[in-house]
């Protein structure tokens, strides 16, 4: 029996179960076997994983990537030519586009590439037309904006997030809050810190045993589900922020659009008329955290034009240092910083310190 096979089977048979607390457990150990299956499928048993296409891999450039994900003919390219001029074929039939786009703009300074994924089928995570690949580029993005015809957008929603989720991605979540440490020996340790809604000890047993894990210790720190502690076990999911951007909106009335700027995380915009670029970029800018940092060299004014631009999580001087290069660390005697993370300015800092966006730096050398 083949792979897709067994998963349609396992899905069936979810889809028929009841949902209540006599068959929670049962549902668990139906989406870890589910889990492992579509691990299977992204990466076959005996090879190193599947071929890649032909044009898919695009080398990394710039300080954050984006990646265009959507239904055919919703007006990725449009939207990728607009905005970067970059010319990435585009027609009004369906699959213009076969292989990745890459574009680049510049925006507060940093350089943001762009891609533009062909469009994804029903059933791409089960490896239906190039959608295997498009999402393991979709995987390595920072954001992913995925764009839908605002004429028919939720059931296109829904559907590309069911292909995004059986491929790792998680989108706009938090990892869970699940302590995981294997042991050689002990059995299952299971504790939770707080009220659990679905998971208990029994579960949590069962589907680790699925995945033949029999000494573990398990801490719940927060309320979580199966999926969530499926996710913790396999350890190959991306959590990635994402905008929903609804094309084409010179089709319909206003009084629609009020509706749709209340959903979270959508951005309405018509590519052709290039209306409402200026929002989705701010709202692109504040999704991907990033933290610019101006160089200042000695005796002269700081450079405003190019900062060095660093995610935000990452944003002290030695990630600073590591930046421009990885022997500036070695010959660092201190730096001086100006701006909001500092008391006084200049202040005289170590590589420790954190620095946060449109701080200015010089660094001494000893």
């Amino acid at each position: 029996m083949s792979i897709p096979a067994k998963i349609a089977e396992i899905e069936s048979e979810m889809a028929r179960t009841q949902r209540n607390k006599a068959t929670a457990h049962h549902l668990g150990l139906l989406k870890a076997r589910l889990a492992k299956l579509r691990r299977e499928l992204i990466t076959p048993k005996g090879g190193t994983g599947a071929a890649t296409g032909e044009g898919f891999d695009v080398a990394k450039t710039g300080d954050a990537r984006i990646g265009f994900v959507g239904f055919p003919s919703v007006g990725k390219s449009t939207l990728l030519s607009n905005l970067a001029g970059v010319y990435s074929e585009v027609a009004a039939y369906e699959f213009t586009t076969l292989t990745t786009v890459p574009g680049v703009i510049r925006y507060k300074g940093a350089k943001i590439q762009l891609l533009d994924l062909p469009g994804i089928i029903e059933g791409a995570k089960d490896g239906k037309g190039r959608g295997r690949q498009v999402i393991a580029v979709a995987r390595t993005c920072n954001l992913i904006l995925i764009v839908l015809d605002v004429l028919k957008p939720l059931g296109h929603k829904k559907l590309i997030e069911h292909e995004l989720e059986g491929f790792g991605i998680r989108l706009n979540k938090q990892p869970p809050n699940i302590g995981y440490k294997r042991k050689d020996k002990g059995g299952i340790n299971f504790t939770a810190t707080c009220a659990q809604t679905e998971l208990d000890g029994e579960t949590v047993k069962s589907i680790l045993a699925e995945y033949k894990i029999h000494n573990a210790d398990i801490t719940l720190r927060s309320d979580s589900t199966a999926d969530d502690l499926i996710d913790m076990v396999e350890g190959n999911r991306v959590y990635i922020p994402c905008i929903y951007v609804l094309n084409k909106i010179d089709q319909i009335s206003i009084e629609e659009l009020d509706i749709i700027y209340k959903v979270p995380h959508c951005v309405p915009i018509s590519a052709h008329h290039r209306w409402n670029f200026d929002d989705l970029l701010e709202r692109m800018w504040d999704y991907l955290q990033l933290v610019r940092i101006y160089t200042k060299p000695k005796g002269q004014l700081p450079d405003y034009t190019s900062p060095v631009v660093l995610p935000d999580d990452h944003t002290a001087v030695e990630d600073f240092c590591l930046k421009i290069h990885k022997n500036l660390i070695k010959e660092l005697k201190y730096a001086l910083v100006w701006g909001s993370s500092v008391k006084h300015n200049p202040q005289k800092v170590g590589k420790d310190h954190v620095m946060e966006d449109e701080d200015v730096i010089q660094l001494v050398k000893k």
